[in-house]
């Protein structure tokens, strides 16, 4: 695993220079991280002056052909001795930290402020005083072996499941499958469903991408028109003639998506956090740490070598985008990763285009009535916008109120003839709103992330009441009560 760190220090220090004389490197401390790196520095074809103050470990470096001296990397007078005008760098490596910062500061006083100086720290304290004293670059090795391993134990993990993956479509190439997406989907879940369909392609495995509700917002519009994606509302097909089924974007049949609760579903790829409930598939990728599906998916066809074509990254790298609200939301270092690789395959064209749809006179009409209806009690807003034709509208208002001075949380709701649609933001970090969700309106209906979340509850008997301005009345009572109740804010009359 020290190699590997090594290996990533010597090439960003060979980086560094770009002449053509061959180089030279001056190494000051040769013990075993020092001795690696200087392996790692002659395989990339560099010249070498190795000191060290053991005579014996000298010797030995000579003997493997090395130019070697005994000296104290601490002593000013060490560089007396040393050819410094052809240095290409200093390397201070020592695993004495008050020795190397006086050996940094003798390069400093001595050598040069220009010449490049990497000097080995053995924690963050000690790396900002070099940083503050000249260094150019400060390595912690405990550190760097660490994420190198965490690095390794990643790539082996999506090995892992880049061929289990694999083998599930082996052993299912005959079978049909259904992709399906929670309710009114997003960018996010279109665009992860529109990659495990090439997935399933490249296995020869046919499949649909099937969703329930609308796709109503004029971004979600312009997104599947702009780039061509087929989807079949599960009104139109029989999921009796799939073979297997796959949720994409949600992980319970029934929870926010068109399959009865009892069934079983093949495979779950998502990135909402865990339901309480166990899950039971045959291929099961949840990560809650990821800001996109689209992500997961992203590196499913890096791993298995399936060509991503111009739309297809455009998809994705705008499902990525939206559902992190351009990486400042739940956003995890995969999906910057991700999104760098799709970033060049990408239309930037229509990625424009998808950023200035025109507003709709309903979203217009939906946001001025949330800001006319709003509730304030403390830094929590809350709006009742009444009935609405399209939920997509709720989050558009939900983003908007939160940009409102001293909010820190937004809540819209509004009514359609069956269900209560919640949709809430927030940028407090006390606050984790998915959580909220789900103690205000239950495990089954409320859900999200820390900062991004919703709830859908069912009317009821409700639903056949005749007076409208009664039943809004009430939804907004029990709304507005069930959430305070789960935030622990006593309503006022604010």
């Amino acid at each position: 695993m020290e190699v590997f760190s090594i290996n990533n220090v010597a090439k960003e220090i060979g980086a560094t220079d770009r002449s053509k004389v061959k180089p030279t490197y001056l190494i000051l401390g040769s013990g075993s991280f020092g001795f690696a790196l200087a392996k790692e520095l002659r395989e990339l074809d560099k010249e070498l002056i190795i000191v060290d103050k053991d005579s014996q470990k000298v010797e030995t470096l000579r003997e493997e052909a090395y130019e070697a001296m005994v000296g104290d990397v601490s002593d000013p007078n060490l560089f007396d001795n040393i050819n410094t005008k052809n240095l290409a760098g200093i390397l201070i490596l020592s695993s004495d930290p008050k020795a190397n910062k006086t050996a940094l500061n003798n390069v400093r006083n001595k050598v040069s402020q220009e010449i490049y100086c990497v000097v080995r720290a053995p924690d963050v304290i000690n790396m900002q005083e070099m940083e503050t004293m000249g260094a150019d670059l400060v390595i912690m090795p405990p550190r760097m072996v660490a994420k190198s391993l965490s690095r390794s134990l990643e790539r082996a993990e999506a090995m892992r499941r880049g061929n289990k993956l694999t083998q599930w479509f082996e052993a299912n190439k005959d079978k049909k499958l259904a992709i399906v997406v929670h309710d009114n989907p997003d960018p996010d879940a279109i665009s992860s469903a529109l990659a495990l369909q090439r997935i399933a392609t490249s296995f020869n495995v046919l499949s649909d991408i099937i969703y329930h509700g609308e796709i109503g917002h004029q971004e979600n519009k312009a997104f599947v028109n702009l780039l061509g994606i087929d989807l079949y509302r599960s009104e139109d097909v029989g999921f009796t003639s799939y073979e297997n089924l796959a949720l994409v974007d949600c992980s319970m049949p029934g929870a926010n998506n068109s399959l009865p609760p009892e069934t079983h579903v093949n495979m779950i790829i998502d990135h909402h956090p865990l339901p309480d409930a166990e899950l039971d598939a045959d291929f099961i990728d949840i990560r809650p740490n990821v800001g996109a599906s689209a992500t997961i998916l992203t590196k499913y066809l890096q791993e298995l070598n399936v060509d991503i074509d111009s739309e297809l990254a455009t998809a994705l790298l705008y499902g990525i985008r939206t559902d992190t609200l351009d990486f400042k939301r739940n956003t995890d270092s995969a999906d910057l990763s991700a999104a760098s690789y799709l970033y060049p395959l990408s239309d930037h064209d229509i990625l424009e285009q998808l950023e200035r749809p025109s507003m709709s006179i309903e979203t217009l009409d939906v946001l001025g009535e949330a800001i006319n209806s709003r509730q304030v009690i403390g830094s929590y807003l809350l709006s009742n916008v009444g009935s609405i034709r399209n939920r997509d509208t709720l989050p558009q208002a939900a983003d908007y109120l939160l940009n409102l001075e001293g909010i820190s949380t937004s809540i819209v709701f509004g009514v359609t003839d069956e269900k209560i649609y919640i949709s809430g933001r927030s940028n407090d970090i006390r606050v984790n709103l998915g959580d909220v969700m789900k103690r205000a309106f239950g495990e089954e209906a409320g859900g999200g992330h820390a900062t991004a979340a919703a709830a859908q509850i069912p009317l009821g008997v409700f639903s056949a009441s005749k007076d409208r301005q009664t039943l809004l009345r009430l939804v907004n009572e029990a709304v507005v009560k069930r959430f305070l109740s789960a935030v622990g804010v006593e309503e006022t009359d604010e």
